[in-house]
């Protein structure tokens, strides 16, 4: 009985200590799994647009921007610390990754007027004026001299020539007009295309230099700042004239300390640098030159506004003298990198973009962007002290050189291209975030749809009783998304070399005071954003976006829009090839699998999330899925890049050719197209063919990375 006892005794006690172990050890796993948030993702998403603070944003914009931080300089470098130290305040691990840059700087520069007897020359003082009461008077002279980043340096004296806008038809025009462009100074007004593509289109034309003005008529009005948010008559808007992406020194590679280089000769050779010098100078400069010109009256589009005078298209017989001599320095430049990290998929990355560096005191260009990131951060930390933590890792990207040519976010595109493209599900930009009223977006298609359920989340800020979706879709006749083919801000190396999933975000389109020594604190608390409300607005939808991005189980993804979008350019492009007896069939085959493949995985995702249960379970499946969602995209870039650009991978979205500001879909058959024409031998339009077959590989790549297909 006593043994009895003792067996049942010993066998209890084993059956403790083997469920005490199993405890421990379930206990054990469990805490090594990813531990589920104190409230759903929603809960957070709520929290994230109540804990807006105006004040805090202004703050910010006012530190940011109480010096000159043109890119390499100690201002500069000043403002990444300060941009280091806040992300380091809200607990986000950050860094900074430096590179060694080629950046150029004025030395000398002058421009003189000759006009006829018996008027005498006229030197322009080339400087932005301080204003009356200007609180940033002490430091003004602390602003670089007006330039174009990457002139050539040399001298030049010609007859002044006006090319209204400087576009390729602008010049072609000229021609045929018998106006003579060979060996003159080209006189063009800044607005429709990029400044580099001006003087490129210059020099093609026979300009021995160009003289970029901003005209009153698109930028100053009959009272100016402080006064109104116009451009004063001294105001320069300066600028780069490179039309390449990252370091020109260093095509293709990350420029690291002790770098291979190329040559400046390889840099001339690859006609992304202008050859001839140029200036940019003010509308009040501008004006004098135009008043010294005669020969033929322009065309009423090529009119300046009020009191402008009748502008004449030359040559002369005003004769401008410009001389620019520059240096290039190898220059450190910094971006700042802060890390939230991902709890459940930390190798998957939400990235969030904006530059820091500024021509001058810049609150619009670019800090009112930098401004509403930190106000993103600190919300972020906010919601990590109430339990959040991201699905996925969340990266704040704050970039350095981009006024030169996106320099800092393509170097670090290039250092980690390899990591990036695994694991980028999606790049989010805010380069000018407010100058003025206006929602205003751009976005690669599958993006489309997550904005638009943002924008009706965010109240307009000029108009409470409204959403931003609702004063959006008033103004433009609907939620219009534009697109990212322009190479005009750092979403450029995101989308246009790797394929990432990209959006750009803003209120207020252009305004008058751009790139000029007026973008400053008080032009934007006068007239940009009073209140601070639009900065508010602009940091609740891109930190929505960026939330949604991280925090959905399956990302919010939908490429039927993109389907819709590419069917819309086959058929605007049907038009130009038809007559040559050149066919889009292969595109619209491309089209059409790539459509059924949109509607394929549609279809997965709504199964998995009609069963909870099943997508909680299946978190194989989730993955897997989400890879093909974020993976598509790559598949329109191409390893051989764009003919003549092969920087340009994506074969959908690129800069136009002739316009780095402007873009078309599918631009290598439109650049194909624009030499057929030109030529016209069977030889050209052969090659029109051959890249529309090669965009349609890319469509069909797509469309198999959405079905997980292989053949």
């Amino acid at each position: 009985m006593v043994r009895t006892k003792f067996k049942k005794f010993m066998h209890t006690k084993m059956l403790i200590a083997s469920a005490a172990g199993f405890i421990t050890i379930a206990t054990s796993i469990f805490l090594t799994l990813p531990q589920p948030q104190p409230h759903p993702p929603s809960f957070f998403h709520s929290l994230f647009l109540s804990q807006s603070d105006n004040n805090s944003i202004s703050r910010h914009l006012h530190t940011l921007t109480l010096r000159p931080h043109i890119a390499g300089s100690d201002a500069n470098a000043a403002a990444a610390a300060y941009v280091l130290s806040t992300l380091a305040s809200y607990s986000i691990p950050s860094h900074t990754a430096p590179y060694f840059t080629a950046l150029t700087f004025p030395l000398r520069r002058s421009l003189t007027l000759t006009p006829p007897p018996p008027l005498p020359p006229l030197e322009f003082s080339l400087r932005q004026e301080i204003y009356a009461g200007d609180p940033y008077a002490a430091v003004a002279g602390e602003v670089t001299p007006t330039f174009h980043a990457y002139a050539k340096s040399g001298a030049a004296s010609g007859p002044a020539v006006y090319a209204n806008y400087g576009r390729a038809e602008d010049f072609a025009a000229l021609a045929a007009a018998g106006v003579n462009v060979s060996g003159a100074v080209a006189v063009a007004r800044y607005g429709e295309i990029y400044r580099g593509d001006i003087v490129i289109n210059a020099a093609a034309a026979g300009a021995a230099a160009a003289v970029v003005f901003t005209d009153r008529k698109d930028y100053g009005g009959e009272r100016w700042f402080p006064e109104e948010r116009w451009m004063p008559p001294s105001g320069v808007q300066v600028g780069s004239v490179y039309t390449g992406a990252g370091d020109p020194t260093t095509p293709g590679w990350p420029s690291t300390e002790g770098c291979e280089r190329v040559a400046d000769e390889e840099v001339e050779a690859s006609g992304e640098v202008p050859l001839i010098p140029s200036l940019p100078v003010s509308w009040a400069d501008g004006d004098a030159i135009m008043r010294s010109m005669g020969g033929p009256v322009a065309d009423e589009d090529w009119q300046g506004g009020k009191d402008a005078g009748v502008y004449r298209l030359g040559p002369g017989p005003g004769v401008l003298n410009l001389n620019y001599q520059g240096k290039q320095v190898i220059t450190k430049i910094e971006n700042v990198i802060g890390i939230i990290q991902g709890s459940e998929e930390p190798d998957r990355y939400v990235i969030l973009g904006n530059h820091r560096d500024a021509w001058t005191f810049g609150a619009a260009d670019p800090n009112s962007g930098t401004a509403c990131m930190l106000e993103v951060a600190r919300r972020m930390w906010k919601l990590q002290k109430k339990g959040w933590k991201p699905r996925r890792t969340i990266l704040f990207c704050n970039w350095d050189a981009e006024e030169y040519g996106l320099i800092g976010s393509v170097e670090w595109v290039e250092e980690n291209r390899q990591m990036l493209e695994s694991r980028a599900v999606a790049y989010l930009n805010v380069d000018v975030a407010v100058a003025g009223p206006g929602f205003e977006t751009s976005a690669t298609p599958q993006l489309d749809e997550l904005l638009v359920q943002s924008a009706k989340q965010v109240m307009d800020p000029d108009n409470s009783s409204q959403t931003i979706y609702d004063s959006w879709t008033s103004s433009t006749g609907g939620a219009k998304v534009g697109r990212l083919g322009g190479a005009g801000s750092d979403y450029s190396a995101f989308v246009q070399h790797i394929g990432v999933p990209s959006a750009d975000i803003g209120i207020g389109g252009g305004y008058p005071v751009y790139h000029s020594m007026y973008d400053d604190f008080v032009w934007m608390s006068k007239f940009g954003d009073p209140m601070f409300r639009r900065h508010a607005a602009v940091a609740s939808i891109w930190g929505l976006v960026a939330l949604r991005l991280a925090d959905d189980v399956i990302l919010p993804f939908n490429y039927l829009s993109y389907a819709h979008e590419l069917q819309i350019s086959a058929d605007e492009l049907e038009g130009q090839v038809l007559l040559k007896g050149l066919t889009i069939d292969p595109m619209i085959k491309s089209i059409d699998e790539f459509k059924k493949a949109a509607i394929q995985i549609n279809d997965e995702i709504k199964a998995l999330e009609g069963s909870w249960t099943a997508m909680w379970k299946d978190g194989q499946k989730v993955r897997e899925v989400n890879d093909r969602l974020m993976m598509a995209e790559r598949a329109f870039t191409d390893r051989e890049g764009l003919k003549g650009r092969s920087w340009y991978k994506h074969l959908v979205y690129a800069p136009a050719k002739h316009n780095d500001y402007g873009s078309t879909l599918f631009p290598g058959v439109y650049d194909e197209i624009e030499t057929a024409k030109s030529v016209n031998s069977t030889e050209s339009w052969r090659a029109v063919q051959h890249e529309i077959w090669r965009v349609a590989r890319v469509i069909r790549q797509a469309a198999l990375c959405l079905r997980a297909d292989l053949t």
